[in-house]
């Protein structure tokens, strides 16, 4: 069987199907990604502000892979001969734009697309040229990259900055847009704290969200959202709500109503999709965001050996509020959920039995913002913030661990960082 897409849905499947079954020899699987390593996904904004230490978080897939007992190959998902089950990759370049592999294609027998999704720019003007998204490992590099050039030129400067200087605008108040915010707040004075004296922080600093709904945090209860954004106004965080991006621009952000919001740097994360490929490939039956509609079995509508999971299936959702569309919505429980269910159908399927329906169970929603505090809201409708949320935050984040690594080993690399921490800064420099 074939695994395209190596996030939380699909590295925790590879490795539960490696253990399980490929050591026995009763399954042989392989999966496929463009990366050479795995990051969380909702993990990307501590990168991105520099709260976190990639080296000690990142998972190799070359070493998950032998591990585990499955093949990783690297490459992109470009297209799929569902005639000859055949998923057609493409080649991968180095730096250098020279060919480390070249284009392939890959036999299955059974085959699982759990490829996540993207942000969706909604054709905006100016989102290509001028902004950043926050996508991937190479993007929350990128954008670090940026923040702590942007303080070290300023500091620098003999001139006064500008009006867009050391501005950032988030474009986009969901769960990234929220966290990212925050964790920045912090990240960048710890920065400046480190010899960049001729940066006021409090006056020369500003982060800024845009959100395009009347709250932050639209898609979560509206306890929450008042709650999220109190503190980040409480933080000195700008928040512009009911404000429509209209364009990006080199130094800012144009409103719909005419506003110029200034911003050296701009992250659009608004908007979800499915990667574009997706869209109607080998005559599969996708909706108006990418998306692969998908049975209750996960299985896809029209062809029995393909099955999506994450955010790339359009998986109905019977209990669903209206916010949700009537969709399982696009967060890690549902792709952790889902590739535990998915390892159930393949070992029905080996068996020759008949699958299994899959229901989602919401346990809730949490915002971490950073060292400030974490606000959710957990089964039932119970409305958590500070240490408790703070915990059950954490322990996502673990239960991802535990399915690739076992206790030992997370157990092992929790006491490792804690002790690096205490010897480290607490912000990257560079």
């Amino acid at each position: 069987m074939v695994i395209v897409g190596g996030g939380a849905g699909g590295l925790e499947l590879a490795t539960k199907l490696g253990d399980r079954l490929g050591r026995k020899g009763s399954a042989d699987v392989t999966l496929i990604d463009c990366n050479r390593t795995h990051v969380w996904k909702p993990k990307l904004h501590e990168i991105a502000a520099g709260s976190m230490d990639l080296s000690a978080h990142e998972v190799d897939y070359l070493a998950q892979s032998h591990w585990h007992r499955f093949r990783y190959r690297i490459g992109e998902m470009i297209g799929l001969d569902r005639t000859r089950r055949e998923v057609h990759v493409a080649p991968s370049l180095d730096d250098d734009g020279r060919e480390v592999t070249p284009q392939r294609a890959f036999g299955y027998d059974t085959l699982v697309i759990a490829v996540g999704s993207q942000s969706n720019d909604f054709g905006t003007p100016g989102v290509g040229e001028y902004s950043m998204k926050l996508e991937s490992l190479a993007d929350a590099r990128r954008f670090h990259a940026r923040m702590v050039n942007a303080c070290i030129r300023a500091h620098a400067q003999a001139t006064p900055l500008r009006p867009e200087q050391l501005k950032v605008a988030i474009i986009g108040a969901g769960a990234t847009g929220v966290e990212l915010a925050a964790e920045l707040h912090r990240t960048a004075r710890e920065v400046v704290a480190f010899g960049l004296d001729r940066v006021d922080p409090d006056k020369d600093i500003k982060v800024r969200v845009i959100e395009a709904a009347d709250r932050v945090l639209p898609a979560l209860p509206p306890r929450l959202s008042q709650a999220t954004e109190a503190l980040l106004r409480k933080l000195g965080v700008e928040v512009y709500t009911k404000a429509k991006v209209a364009e990006v621009l080199r130094d800012g952000v144009r409103l719909g109503d005419g506003r110029v919001i200034a911003a050296e740097l701009v992250v659009w994360a608004a908007g979800v999709k499915a990667p574009d490929f997706l869209k109607d490939i080998a005559g599969l039956e996708t909706n108006h965001i990418n998306q692969l509609v998908v049975r209750p079995t996960l299985q896809t509508t029209r062809d029995d050996s393909v099955f999506a999971i994450g955010d790339c299936a359009a998986c109905h959702w019977p209990e669903a509020n209206q916010g949700e569309g009537g969709l399982v919505p696009p967060r890690a429980q549902a792709a952790h959920q889902q590739a535990t269910h998915i390892f159930g159908q393949i070992k029905r399927r080996l068996a020759g039995k008949p699958l299994a329906g899959y229901r989602y169970r919401d346990f809730g929603s949490l915002v971490s913002l950073g060292e400030h505090s974490t606000v959710g809201n957990m089964l039932g409708g119970l409305m958590v913030e500070g240490l408790f949320a703070r915990g059950m935050y954490l322990s996502l984040y673990k239960m991802h661990e535990l399915a690739l690594h076992g206790v030992a080993k997370v157990a092992l690399d929790t006491l490792a960082r804690l002790i690096v921490r205490r010897t480290e800064p607490h912000v990257k420099l560079h």
